[in-house]
C-alpha cells in the first residue's frame, strides 16, 4: 500500500484529500503546517509528498527547499491557487516533480499522483505517459496510437522532460539547462528546432496536437484538447 504525506492547511480539503486518498488504497499521513509537514517528511518512511505552498509558518516553497537539501528524494506534488508562468517554473525549479492548481477534480489529482508514483523499487521511472503516447525508459522506446516513433537520443531526452512536466509551462531556459545543459544564448534556434522535428514524428495527421507553443516563453504538453 503507497503511502502519502499530505501538507494542507484547510482544514476541510485536508480531510477530503486523506479520505478519499483512503479509499483509494492509500495510506496517508497528513500535517497541517510547514513545520509539521517538514518533520513528518524527514521522520517517516513515505512514497510520495502532495504538498500546498501557502501554509502558515514554513511556506510550502520553503519545506521544499529545505527537504531537497537534505536529500528527500521521494516525489512532491504541490497544490497551490497560484496559476501565472511563473510561479510554476519557480515551483518546478525548487524541486517540485508535479504542479496542480487550486480548484482542481480529485481525480486528476489521483491520475498524477499515479503517475508520480510509478516507479521500480531503485526509483527509477518506467514509463511515462500522455493520452495516447507512451514512453518505455528502460527499453528506450516510443510508441503512439499503437505505432512505434524513432526518435534519436535528444529528442528521446527531450521528449521524456516534456512527459514530465505535463500541464506545465517548460521555457527554454529550463530544456537548455536540464536537457542540453548549455547556457541558453548558446542554443537560440536549436531547441526550436528539435521541438519542430520531435512534432512532426509524434503528432502525425489525424492525432491530436499534444506540443503546444506559448509565444515568447516555451512549450507545454497537454494531457487533454
Amino acid at each position: 500500500m503507497p503511502r502519502v504525506l499530505v501538507v494542507e492547511d484547510e482544514k476541510k480539503l485536508l480531510a477530503s484529500l486523506k479520505k478519499g486518498l483512503e479509499q483509494d488504497g492509500y495510506e496517508v499521513i497528513t500535517a497541517a503546517t510547514g513545520e509539521e509537514g517538514y518533520y513528518s517528511a524527514t521522520t517517516e518512511k513515505m512514497d510520495g509528498l502532495i504538498l500546498d505552498l501557502m501554509l502558515p509558518g514554513r511556506d510550502g516553497m520553503q519545506v521544499l527547499n529545505d527537504l531537497r537539501s537534505v536529500g528527500f528524494s521521494q516525489p512532491v506534488l504541490i497544490l497551490t491557487a497560484k496559476d501565472s508562468v511563473e510561479d510554476r517554473v519557480s515551483g518546478l525549479d525548487g524541486g517540485a516533480d508535479d504542479y496542480l492548481v487550486k480548484p482542481f477534480a480529485f481525480a486528476e489529482l489521483l491520475a498524477r499522483l499515479r503517475a508520480l508514483l510509478r516507479r521500480d523499487t531503485t526509483g527509477r521511472e518506467l514509463m511515462l505517459r500522455v493520452a495516447d503516447l507512451e514512453m518505455d525508459l528502460i527499453a528506450r522506446r516510443v510508441v503512439r496510437d499503437g505505432e512505434e516513433i524513432e526518435v534519436s537520443q535528444r529528442e528521446f531526452e527531450l521528449l521524456a522532460y516534456f512527459l514530465r512536466h505535463v500541464n506545465a509551462v517548460v521555457t527554454r531556459d529550463m530544456l537548455a539547462r536540464d536537457v542540453w545543459q548549455e547556457p541558453m544564448g548558446v542554443l537560440t534556434n536549436v531547441i526550436d528546432v528539435y521541438v519542430g522535428l520531435l512534432r512532426k514524428k509524434v503528432e502525425r495527421p489525424g492525432l491530436r496536437q499534444l506540443i503546444h507553443t506559448v509565444r515568447g516563453v516555451g512549450y507545454v504538453v497537454r494531457d487533454s484538447p
